[in-house]
């Protein structure tokens, strides 16, 4: 029986602190779980060689230092044990009881082709994975589901899940045992066995990544149907949205919007409560896209009037569009836009909120986070950090988390204590989108 990865504490994520206890592989290298006498793990792996990766450098420079686009070089869920299996007593309909939490960030090493698991309480990395047979996607976009499992996109093409649990990995490579990276050094492909599928897509940008809520089942205490939203366009075609069966990669949808056919295509990715995606044009027209989960029919909004660059979805479904100079909140209904400038500077990257009513995006200039009231449009809070990170996710425990531009740093920022905590080991790290889950869980799950 899989593990269930609990929403019962959103939106109270910062009372869910349970302990790391239960880790898989915390001596480091790789770990073979035995499935019968003679198991053994094959000799420890590190492919972390220069030039591994390939990706290529979008990004164009301003006379005040500042980029215009991403570069090369450029989690889960808390999770707990169900106290009953099915057939005696149920899961609580995904909203039972258990003990102890385990949340990952999952960051894209884009130069390297590879995405680092990191036990966000911890700080400790759990695994690196690459993502593509040829190890040269550079990925940039990564989304962990409610069942804790990452979906993660390759810029050239391709789409890879791997499972959040060890305990849901799966026999492939004709060991006894099951083979997987627990830290750093990484197995060459088709050896690691938590890596569930890949899906080849022929993309010259392969960008947004965004899982789809599923259907809780109380008997068996999974998610059934998860999907997977991405989206690409190959030369000069027009942009396509695809949606992935999150159990095998199938493409079940293929949704092609031909007003969308020029440059990058569509960049960040989210979805809302019932389960429909929300992207950002970057062809030059930076409009705001929503395709519908039921219908597939897809809207094309005229953007607020700035370049688009990040997007989250607030937990009362209203899409953040986070660009150079501000953020805009775009409101469904009435289908305007609401606007707050950046306060002595460019606010850029991505962009998250945190369930509790608060935006966070980090200003370029003078590497800040900024805290935005989502509400009100007021600051209510600036935390300077070391360096200007392109990235933002939230944690479980209501941490705010900040991966830097084609770096090697991730930053983990209490926003109560404007603690900060470093991981360094990245490889041309390059991630903004819900690279941790948090955003999927606080937008709720479809209400028919």
């Amino acid at each position: 029986m899989r593990r269930l990865y609990l929403l019962s504490c959103l939106p109270l994520a910062l009372a869910c602190n349970g302990s790391d206890s239960g880790r898989e592989g915390d001596g480091g290298g790789v770990v073979s779980i035995s499935v019968g006498e003679g198991g053994t793990a094959p000799a420890e792996t590190d492919d972390a060689t220069a030039g591994s990766g390939s990706g290529s450098a979008e990004g164009t420079g301003n006379a005040d230092g500042t980029v215009d686009d991403d570069g090369d070089g450029g989690g889960g869920l808390p999770s707990f044990d169900v106290g009953a299996p099915a057939g005696e007593g149920g899961c609580g309909g995904g909203m039972g009881g258990g003990t102890g939490t385990l949340s990952y960030n999952w960051i894209a090493n884009s130069a390297q082709g590879t995405v680092t698991k990191i036990n966000t309480q911890s700080m400790v990395e759990e695994g690196r994975y690459v993502v593509r047979p040829d190890g040269a996607g550079s990925p940039s976009r990564t989304s962990v589901s409610l069942s804790g499992d990452v979906g993660v996109a390759s810029r050239n093409g391709g789409a890879t899940k791997i499972y959040g649990n060890i305990e849901d990995c799966q026999e492939s490579n004709g060991m006894p045992g099951i083979q997987t990276a627990t830290d750093a050094a990484y197995l060459p492909w088709g050896q690691d066995e938590c890596i569930a599928w890949h899906t080849p897509l022929v993309y010259t940008s392969n960008r947004p990544m965004a899982w789809a809520q599923g259907d809780w089942n109380d008997v068996t205490c999974e998610y059934d149907n998860e999907m997977l939203w991405t989206s690409g366009r190959n030369g000069g075609a027009a942009t396509e949205v695809l949606l992935l069966d999150g159990e095998t990669g199938a493409v079940t949808q293929t949704v092609v919007i031909p007003e969308i056919g020029s440059g990058i295509g569509l960049y960040g990715g989210a979805v809302d409560g019932d389960g429909n995606f929300w992207g950002i044009d970057r062809s030059g027209a930076y409009n705001l896209i929503r395709v519908d989960r039921q219908t597939f029919q897809y809207e094309v909004i005229p953007g607020p009037g700035a370049g688009g660059y990040g997007l989250a979805v607030d937990s009362t479904g209203r899409p953040w569009y986070c660009a150079g100079g501000g953020a805009w909140r775009y409101e469904p209904g009435p289908g305007t836009w609401q606007s707050v400038p950046s306060p002595g500077g460019n606010l850029w990257g991505g962009c998250m909120t945190d369930g509790q009513g608060t935006l966070w995006h980090c200003r370029q200039q003078d590497s800040t986070l900024v805290g935005i009231d989502t509400e009100t449009f007021q600051i209510v809070d600036q935390i300077p950090i070391p360096s200007y990170a392109h990235g933002i996710s939230i944690d479980f425990d209501g941490n705010v988390w900040a991966v830097g531009f084609s770096s090697n740093v991730a930053y983990r920022v209490d926003p109560v204590t404007h603690t900060i905590d470093t991981f360094d080991q990245l490889v041309g790290a390059y991630t903004y989108s819900d690279m941790t889950g948090f955003a999927l869980a606080s937008v709720g799950t479809p209400s028919g």
